[in-house]
This record gives structure tokens, sequence and C-alpha cells, in this order.
């Protein structure tokens, strides 16, 4: 299991990052300040490090900087409200493997952290998730159901890899909302209900359980 270090001041995001990495099986660790992110980053005991630039203490650069110093070669996944060029090129020359702005969606979060941990791995990449006889690829974007392809929505196809990221895995309603819609999210909304509905429309009412009370599953 992946060790991911979570260095941001701000709790909310902070929080969200956190809760949303481990409903997708991550183990993870936060700390407020560059300092504290620096000494625990220094340890080598994670796999990768989300990093905020704006922190109290050392600012993410020197932290970034600092790290790269020691030899330290985890890879830095920054994560910050600055999205001037300048500031972009600065980081990415320190020593940052990924750069993301504010706000950001957390399946595009996600998709940089399973990328940087493949590459650090020398992993091959997964290209088509499979359950039973249904398959999402995840180049053309497009399902299959037994035989029939299916054309999906842009949130329809994140909802899907989602589930079939967790077969089995029962899925609240809030975890489904942060990763599919970010943590601006609207906790009493219906959406995730709507888009489940769909999804059962062109896939088949079958492939997507109703858990009651609790949310919504694939059958594994």
């Amino acid at each position: 299991m992946n060790r991911i270090l979570i260095v941001e001041d701000e709790e909310r995001i902070a929080s969200f990052v956190e809760k949303g990495l481990r409903a997708n099986g991550f183990t993870t660790t936060a700390v407020g300040d560059g300092d504290a992110g620096y000494d625990y980053a220094l340890t080598g005991g994670f796999d990768l490090v989300v990093l905020d630039i704006g922190l109290p203490g050392r600012d993410g650069f020197t932290v970034l900087r600092q790290l790269r110093e020691a030899r330290v070669s985890t890879p830095v996944i920054v994560l910050t409200a600055r999205d001037s060029v300048r500031d972009t090129v600065a980081g990415l020359e320190g020593g940052a493997d990924d750069w993301m702005t504010k706000p950001f969606r957390f399946e595009e979060l996600l998709a940089r952290v399973r990328l940087r941990l493949r590459t650090a791995a020398g992993a091959p990449e997964v290209t088509v998730l499979r359950s039973g006889e249904l398959t999402l690829d995840l180049r053309t974007r497009r399902a299959r159901s037994g035989e029939r392809t299916v054309d999906l929505t842009a949130r329809e196809f994140v909802l899907l890899e989602l589930f079939l990221r967790h077969p089995g895995q029962v899925l609240s309603r809030e975890q489904i909302l942060s990763h599919v819609w970010g943590y601006d999210f609207d906790p009493g909304s219906n959406i995730v209900d709507v888009y489940v509905r769909a999804l059962r429309k062109k896939l088949g009412a079958e492939r997507v359980e109703t858990v009651r009370g609790m949310g919504y599953r694939l059958p594994g």
C-alpha cells in the first residue's frame, strides 16, 4: 500500500485530499506547515508528496529545494493557488514532478498520483478496467457491456471508473461526490443518484447495486 504525505495548511483541502486518497486505497499522513513537511519527507517513508506552496514556516519552494539538495527523490506533486507561468516553471525546475492549481478536481489529482507512482515504480500503465462482462477503456473513454459498446459523458466515465477500481466495495454518496465533483460539492445534492440511474440505463440495471443507507456498489 502506497504512503502519501500531504503538506497543506488549508484544513478543508487537506481533509478532502486525505479522505479521497484513503478511499482509493492509499495510506496518508497530513501536516500543515513546511517545517513538519520537510522533516516527514526527509525520513524517506513516503512514496509520494502532495505539497502546497504557501505554507507557514518554510514555503513549498524551500521545502522542495532542500529535499532535492538532500537527495530525496520521492515524487512531489505541487498543489497551489499560484497559477503564474513563472511559479510553475520555478516549481518544475526546482524538482517538482507535477504541478496543479487550485481549485482542482479530485479525479485529476488521483490520476496524476497514480501516474507518478507508476513512473517511479516502472510499472506498466493500466489502460482497460474489467469486472465480469463490463469493461472500460481509459484511452478511448468507452465502455463495453457484453457485446455492446456504450458511449459515456465525462461524469459518467469518471463515476464508472471509480466503481470499476473498487469492485464489490460499497461507496458512500459523500465518497462519490468528492471524487467525481470535487471539494465544492453540495452534500445535500441528489446528483449521485441521477448519474447512477443514467449508468444503469446505459449498462443495465444490475450493474450498480443500491446498498440501503450506505451507498452504491458494483458487484464484484
